[in-house]
Order: structure tokens, then sequence, then C-alpha cells
């Protein structure tokens, strides 16, 4: 997509106001599609896939591309390889595009705060996404972001939150990444804003997303629970705040499932990890007490649908293989 059309893109899609938080986007929200670990030079046919949903919003969830490097032109390169795809260029002919980075497209594998090209990393992110240049993410340090889409009662706030830029330490031992008992995910600035638009908002759907996952305690990989701290932290930000009908996303694990916790004082709360495009964890036997449906193992993306008929929105969560294949059965939440 060209720089040249961003401004007939924010008429397109009834922008109407930005300010020190959001980005406000008229349009209703019913279909949203979601995925995350794209190889960029990988076949990608599946977008025309995608497409066909014809979703209101795509939102990519981390590994948009594998950068994996310190050279800022190669990663430009890597970039506007994903970006000049023929298939995704239809995708972003048709459909907005948001997201956030993981590890692989911020510059290094596993990578946190001590990246040396993290501020130019994250101003090519945003290029790549086309964040418009009026948006207060720009300002920030950091690539946090924050969307409204809709009207009145019908309002999908969006909060892509940066778990790589402000990361502390992570250890391995024997394969297994270990606890940072006092290490941060978000940093101070990222949880004061994250606070902010959470209190007292008034949208009808709250979804918070970083490339790893939130819920997820058992595996050996990177997770929020590696950062016990700031996993109750959100937990405790959730319970606190009391945003209308919450749920997370995340990318990273090459594999797809859908995890519920129930948050005293909130309620079901669930993280819908949808991982990967181009490639998956096929032989993934991993165990999650916290999960609700299957594992699926195969390439696949994700679908959010949001049914507004009713007083209280219900949504369904779909794992879709890359061929358009229901691949786990709708998983109702908010339905009551």
């Amino acid at each position: 997509m060209k720089k040249l059309f961003i401004p007939y893109l924010l008429v397109f899609l009834g922008i109407s106001s930005l300010n020190a938080q959001d980005i406000v986007i008229e349009n209703k929200l019913q279909t949203i599609a979601i995925g995350s670990c794209n190889r960029q030079e990988a076949p990608q046919t599946y977008w025309s896939t995608i497409a066909a949903t014809r979703p209101d919003l795509w939102i990519w969830l981390g590994d948009n591309i594998y950068g994996d490097t310190d050279d800022m032109t190669v990663l430009k390169s890597k970039y506007e390889m994903q970006k000049s795809n023929s298939y995704y260029q239809k995708l972003l002919n048709s459909t907005p595009v948001i997201g956030i980075w993981d590890d692989h497209d911020y510059g290094k594998n596993d990578a946190g705060k001590e990246y040396p090209f993290k501020v130019a990393s994250r101003d090519l992110m945003f290029d790549f996404l086309d964040v418009p240049k009026k948006s207060p993410a720009w300002k920030r340090t950091g690539g946090y972001q924050s969307y409204v889409y809709g009207t009145g009662k019908q309002k999908v706030k969006i909060l892509l939150l940066d778990a790589r830029y402000f990361r502390g330490d992570l250890n391995r031992v024997d394969g297994v990444y270990q606890k940072n008992m006092s290490g941060s995910v978000l940093g101070d600035a990222q949880w004061l804003w994250l606070e902010r638009e959470l209190t007292n908002s008034d949208a009808a759907i709250h979804i918070l997303a970083s490339g790893i996952q939130f819920i997820a305690d058992e595996h050996r990989f990177e997770k929020w629970d590696n950062y016990p701290k700031e996993r109750q932290r959100m937990i405790d930000l959730i319970a606190k705040t009391k945003p209308q009908n919450a749920f997370f996303l995340s990318g990273d694990r090459h594999i797809s499932e859908i995890a519920s916790i129930e948050i005293p004082g909130y309620g079901q709360f669930y993280d819908f990890t949808s991982s990967g495009l181009t490639h998956s964890y096929a032989s993934s036997t991993e165990t999650n007490s916290h999960r609700m449906g299957k594992l699926v193992t195969t390439k696949s993306f994700g679908l959010i649908k949001i049914d507004w008929t009713n007083e209280k929105p219900r949504v369904s969560l779909e794992m879709r293989g890359t061929n358009g294949k229901l691949l786990d059965a709708p998983e109702m939440i908010f339905d009551k």
C-alpha cells in the first residue's frame, strides 16, 4: 500500500478523531481476522482465503516477518518483500491492517530491551503497518498502540501491547526459560498508558494483544508467566478496571489454541493464540490445563466474529486452516 493512499484510507475508514490515547474509527467491527508467524519469502496464497472471509480488520500478532538482523537496511528490505507480495496486496486493498511485533520482526529471536536497534526497528514496523503519522503512537517510546472502532454501544477497543521494547532479561537453562521474578514486560510508561486506556472505558468489547501468550503457564518457551509479577499485575488491573468483555490475543507459538482462566472479581478471561501462517509446530503435543477445545498444530489463522443483534454482544472465536477449513468449533464467549 503506497503512502499516498493513506489520506484516502483514513477518510474511507471513517476516522473521526485522534487524541493522546486513541485512534477512533467509526466503522463497526463484525469480523476480525488475526494471525502471526509469517515468513516473507514463503508462499502466501492463503491471503486470498483470509480475504474471502470478508474481515473488517486484520490484526498482525507478531513475527509478521522474519527479520533477525542488526542491519536496518536488511530489515527494511524484508518488510518491503512482505508488503509487495501480490496476495498480501489484495488483502491490503480490501481490509484495514493493524498489528504489533514479536521477536523476529523486532530484530532478534527472544530479544528484549537490550536490542540496540529497537528505535529504528519500531519505525520500520510502523511504516509497514501504515500507522498514521498523526497517531500519538509515533511520539511514544515503544510500539504499543490503541484503536477504537464503532460508535455508541458497539465500540471495540483494541490495545496492542509491546512485550519486547521494555522487556527484562530472560535466561534459559537446558532449553527451559526461567522465571524473572522482578523483571518487567511492559515498562512503567506502558503500564500507566494501559491503565488509563482501561479505566472507565465505555467500549463494549476490549481486545488486548501481545506477541507472547498470556494465560499458558506450562510450556518451556516464552510467555508472560516467565514474569510472574507482570502477569499478576495484568490480572489485578483487569480486576480493578473491569473492562467490559475483555480478552487477549497472542501469537509466537506456531500452534493455535484458546485458553481461559477465572479472574477473581472479574470473571472468565480468554487468550486466543493464532499461529502460524507459513509454518507450524506440527509435532507439538504440549499440555495446557487452561485450554478450551483443541490444540491446533497445522498452519492457521483466526477469526473473531461479533454479533451485535442483541443488547449484549456475542463473540465467537474460530481457528481456520490456511485453506479455510474450520479446525475447531467456534467458542462462544460473552453470550449471556
